[in-house]
């Protein structure tokens, strides 16, 4: 929605005979009010600053947005409905767009990612293509000057534009904001529409990552950069990078045109009559961008996809690159959480007949910057999303029985073994969210896929997941729990409510089709948590749970096929394993559970069909926030050493339950096996920040992962990079 702020003292209550009900905001022209005509349609109201009424040059630039408008295909930007002269000021009344801008998005919601990302490209980049057909140079596009209405982007705020055939700027002055600017735009050049597909690129740069290219500090530093330094790309990739690639070069010969990034997205070969038309078509929403904050990416942008393999852009008039072997369609987008679709064997349900559901946490979330016991929340998913072998799971549904009968990749994990080293640093990357940072290689082992922080105003938990392994993180504000698949693929997520006859569901989207199931689990008043994926994707482990007063009870758990979306409910009867959560053993074959008091825990390890197989008793304790206990192998697990503190570890054994090495470190939780050689862990002890660090088997700290300030209550879920696994 946008912005609405009251009237302010001094604000005329009409203007051109409207009535004025608010502010849609203020800039270096005027202020833009929202006003109601006699039909009491909505119309925005743009009045003249008073300094500015008398500078003729000024009013010029202010009116030009009239002319240009009406030159403008209409889909593009907001009509002009008429203008007039108040108090000596001049005003344009416009169309109202209902929605924020896109600055506005995602600062609050996050970057966008996936279809939601694609679609606002094409639509922007066709805006831009109609306003150059007009004859017209935007010269200050950016985030702020796209709305995202319901029927897609538009853009607005043509005040400093001018014509195409106009060879001097309108004043002495650089128009326009340095963190969007073109090059030749900064050095007073002429700025034609290459300086526009410039700052389209950079706007999808902050629509991607939630900042600019070349940063948004000092305008000295600004301006250095865009003039004499590469772009920071972010997260960006797949075919989007390579076309916004192409429009940041220096040099505006050599950047594509409109309809050139046009064709290169909606992959066409040649161009067409009908392409702006098209390109309308295809960035329109399939539901209003306002309403879905966390829409699911659609095309898949990771290592499905993989790069694009076509040749760059050439000059402006140039050919352009044929679609690459692993181009995606755009899907429509699913909705953020299980909303109003059809449940399996139902018809199209409303709002109303979902009921909400109690809040439960699908896993133990690390406090950062409070000191947790870990009386309750022991094992906090055993998560070990890794992929594996085919092989090794060619019998999925087999019952691992008792004893040393299969061979442990790593039975002695040691440093300096055959494996590869951990890279030494990572690209910083601000997540949504607040003042968190990632530091990220794609070396690494792990990679951060989805997050939890805590709204301490709204005592609530938001969820954040990944569009792949190497996509953008979006907001999913009405799901109580997200989940990526090993390989990025999937998304399991549950949102907040029942079903119309009282279920708990799990939908899962495939991020590279858009296609969604629902899959129904328990009954009210049981809840199914999202525990883990399997390490070939193939499955979902949940928990079931219950809750007794204030506590939580887990009384069994269920797997989801992903394939035949069937769920399988298994109950288990030990009293003694109620309070903790289950997860995957190390092979994928059966659960595991923590069991016993505080001071002298067991690991229980169970079967597909809840049966107890065998018990290693007196490990010592697991770390609260623990994800992945197992080692990639599944050969060794780690605890908390018996009688030992946060910094003492020990590695065991999965077969036999023998310890394999103790050893300690300034970690204060550990989180899980980095890969077979290294652990990641929270050191909290680094002043405002706590760190995410990577340490090997000697307890030295190796290298930042995550960087978080210690007043966030944040919870992160890695998973295991697919392609460090053999």
């Amino acid at each position: 929605m946008a912005s609405i702020a009251p009237l302010r003292p001094g604000d005329p209550p009409r203007l051109g005979g409207l009535d004025l009900t608010g502010r849609l905001g203020e800039g270096g022209q005027g202020v833009v009010y929202l006003a109601s005509d006699p039909s009491g349609t909505r119309v925005a109201v743009k009045w003249m600053r008073p300094d500015l009424s008398g500078d003729q040059v000024s009013v010029e630039r202010f009116l030009r947005e009239v002319e240009v408008a009406q030159q403008v295909a209409p889909f593009c930007t907001a009509a002009v409905l008429g203008t007039g002269v108040e108090q000596d000021r001049p005003y344009i009344i416009s169309e109202f767009i209902e929605g924020p801008s896109l600055h506005q998005v995602v600062m609050e919601e996050g970057p966008r990612a996936g279809s939601v990302l694609h679609r606002l490209a094409i639509g922007t980049a066709t805006a831009l293509a109609a306003i150059h057909q007009a004859g017209i140079v935007h010269r200050d596009f950016k985030p702020a000057n796209v709305i995202i209405g319901a029927d897609g982007p538009r853009v607005i705020d043509f005040g400093i534009a001018r014509a195409l055939n106009a060879t001097a700027t309108i004043t002495g002055t650089v128009v326009g904001t340095p963190a969007y600017m073109a090059p030749e735009q900064i050095m007073g050049h002429t700025a034609g529409p290459a300086a526009d597909m410039f700052s389209w690129a950079s706007t999808m740069v902050f629509a991607a990552s939630a900042r600019a290219p070349f940063g948004s500090d000092t305008m000295p530093a600004v301006i250095n950069r865009v003039l004499n330094q590469h772009p920071d790309l972010g997260m960006l990739d797949g075919q989007l990078r390579d076309v916004v690639v192409a429009c940041l070069v220096k040099d505006p010969a050599q950047r594509p045109t409109a309809e050139q990034v046009i064709m290169r997205l909606l992959q066409r070969p040649a161009p067409n009559a009908g392409i702006l038309a098209e390109a309308a078509a295809e960035a329109a929403p399939q539901a209003p961008f306002a309403h879905h904050p966390g829409q699911p990416p659609g095309p898949h942008s990771g290592p499905h996809s993989g790069p694009h393999s076509g040749p760059p852009f050439g000059g402006p008039h140039g050919p352009v690159a044929p679609p690459g072997p692993h181009a995606a369609t755009v899907p429509p987008p699913p909705p953020a959480s299980p909303g109003p679709w059809p449940l399996p064997g139902h018809g199209q349900p409303t709002h109303q007949q979902y009921a909400p559901q109690p809040q439960r946490r699908n896993r133990t979330p690390l406090i950062v910057g409070v000191t947790v016991t870990v009386a309750l929340l022991l094992l906090a998913g055993v998560v070990v999303t890794i992929q594996v072998n085919q092989a090794s799971l060619a019998e999925p549904s087999r019952t691992r029985t008792p004893g040393p009968s299969r061979t442990t990749a790593t039975r002695d994990p040691s440093p300096g073994t055959t494996r590869a080293a951990v890279p030494p640093t990572g690209t910083r990357t601000r997540l949504p969210g607040g003042e968190i940072h990632l530091y990220e290689n794609p070396a690494d082992a792990i990679f951060l896929t989805s997050y939890e922080i805590k709204d301490e105003k709204k005592d609530d938990w938001i969820d954040y997941a990944r569009g792949s392994l190497h996509g953008s993180f979006t907001k999913y504000a009405g799901n109580w729990e997200s989940m990526v698949s090993p390989d990025g693929r999937y998304l399991a997520h549950r949102g907040r409510s029942y079903s119309s006859d009282d279920f708990d569901f799990i939908v899962i989207t495939d991020q590279d089709s858009g296609e969604r199931s629902t899959i129904k689990t328990v009954k009210d008043p049981l809840i199914s948590t999202i525990r883990a994926w399997s390490k070939d994707g193939e499955r979902i482990l949940l928990n079931i749970e219950k809750k007794n007063g204030d506590d939580w009870l887990h009384l069994g758990f269920a797997i989801i096929d992903v394939a035949t979306k069937k769920v399988t409910t298994i109950d288990v009867a030990d009293t003694s394993i109620r309070e903790t959560a289950f997860g995957f053993d190390g092979a994928d074959e059966g659960t595991v559970n923590v069991y016993g008091n505080e001071k002298n825990l067991g690991l229980r390890f169970f079967d597909a069909q809840g049966k107890a197989t065998r018990s290693f008793p007196g490990i010592g304790t697991m770390s609260a926030g623990t994800q992945d206990i197992f080692s990639p192998s599944g050969g060794a697990f780690v605890t908390d050493c018996p009688n030992g503190g946060g910094g003492d570890h020990c590695i065991w054994d999965s077969e036999s339950g023998e310890r394999l090495r103790k050893f300690s470190s300034d970690c204060d939780k550990v989180l899980g096996f980095y890969d077979e050689n290294h652990l990641y862990c929270w050191e909290q002890d680094n002043g405002p920040n706590d760190e995410v660090q990577v340490i090997d088997f000697s307890g030295k700290l190796l290298r930042k992962l995550l960087e978080v300030p210690d007043d966030i209550n944040f919870s992160p879920a890695f998973t295991i990079n697919p392609d460090k696994v053999s």
